[in-house]
């Protein structure tokens, strides 16, 4: 196998797949990215049998051929190279040499035939979005996935297509985020499935521009293709709960509230706190918002937020993390926050289909 390519575009194309490679794996094949060079181009696959990324690069190839060398150590010598063209030629012994300049280096490969082969599989449902959708919807919600070993079906997130309608859901039992986006074009069979987390992060870093990203979903596995990227992962089994039954279906009160003020607020006092255990108190009465925060270590804090509130008093706590994420998530000016009284779940609402409902905490 003999090729030449732009280093630069070499370089971003392993930043792309790197992700999959650990820093410990039981396969020394695992550590190795996949080239194959083929007509005008390469395809670079890295996977932990798990997640699997693949892109490509306009490549000069002069003989085609499949090898794998370590990923991580090839990314390294690309980065520090300094000329402009990489030129790449592997042996019959996996033997690759790259040249950059009046550089030189050698890395010791393995056979392209023991890299895991990619396994097929028949999608039963096709969504489009615009990339950026995607991104927002991943990152409005991923920071609410379970991270609890013993609830394996909440480590992701829930993609549920029903009455032509695409909810993307995550919970880990104490606060729940909900976004519904109706996808650009639909084919298929309503049905849920689970994503891991670690794929929807993936989808985040990946999806980057303002194309059409596709997903492609089966019984075990999804496929998320764009223009420049292909991330196949499996997928999680079991059965996702029932979301819908802790969003409740009517509140007394409804408050705007202004995003980032109420976000600076909620910062602010937080700083008075000395643990994951304290909370906020959040004050509703006569036209204001008062945030509160104190401890026996440190101190006290209270921050006021000018609002529309006229109603009954409601005192509420939340933990401050939990309350501060959905804030920073969210790209509106104000979010309206739906209440009942100071013990029922809450729900802010951040539209173009977001929805984020938390327990308040018992702290009395």
């Amino acid at each position: 196998m003999k090729f030449k390519v732009s280093r630069e575009k070499m370089m971003k194309a392993l930043q792309r797949v790197i992700s999959t490679i650990g820093n410990r794996s039981t396969l020394p094949i695992l550590g190795n990215v996949l080239i194959e060079a083929e007509g005008a181009g390469l395809k670079l696959i890295t996977t932990d049998l798990e997640i699997r990324i693949s892109t490509g690069v306009e490549a000069a190839v002069d003989e085609a051929g499949r090898t794998t060398v370590p990923a991580k150590k090839l990314l390294a010598l690309v980065s520090r190279f300094t000329d402009d063209e990489l030129g790449f030629e592997c042996d019959e012994r996996h033997h690759a040499t790259l040249c950059c300049g009046n550089s030189k280096c050698k890395l010791l490969g393995l056979s392209a035939d023991d890299f895991p082969a990619d396994t097929e599989f028949t999608p039963v449902r096709r969504l489009v979005y615009k990339e950026s959708d995607l991104r927002r919807i991943f990152s409005q919600i991923t920071y609410a996935v379970s991270l609890d070993d013993s609830r394996k079906v909440l480590h992701g997130v829930l993609c549920a297509c029903k009455d032509n309608l695409v909810s993307f859901v995550a919970t880990d039992g104490k606060r729940l985020a909900v976004v519904e986006k109706l996808p650009e074009s639909f084919e298929g069979t309503e049905g849920e499935v689970i994503i891991p987390l670690r794929a929807a992060n993936e989808i985040k870093r990946l999806a980057d521009g303002e194309e059409k990203i596709t997903i492609e979903i089966g019984d075990k596995q999804a496929a998320f293709i764009t223009d420049t990227v292909v991330v196949t992962s499996k997928l999680i089994e079991g059965n996702y709960p029932n979301y819908r039954l802790v969003i409740p279906s009517r509140f007394n009160s409804q408050v705007s509230v202004p995003t980032q003020a109420f976000l600076a607020k909620i910062e602010l006092v937080s700083q008075v706190l000395s643990d994951n255990n304290s909370y906020v108190v959040l004050s509703f009465a006569d036209n204001q918002l008062k945030v509160q925060a104190a401890s026996a270590e440190i101190g006290e804090g209270l921050a006021i937020v000018e609002i529309e509130y006229a109603g009954e008093p409601i005192e509420v706590s939340f933990n401050p993390a939990f309350l501060a994420e959905p804030l920073r998530a969210v790209a509106v000016d104000h979010i309206t926050m739906n209440l009942n009284d100071g013990i029922s779940p809450v729900a802010i609402d951040g539209s173009d289909g977001f929805l984020y409902v938390i327990m308040p905490m018992r702290n009395r």
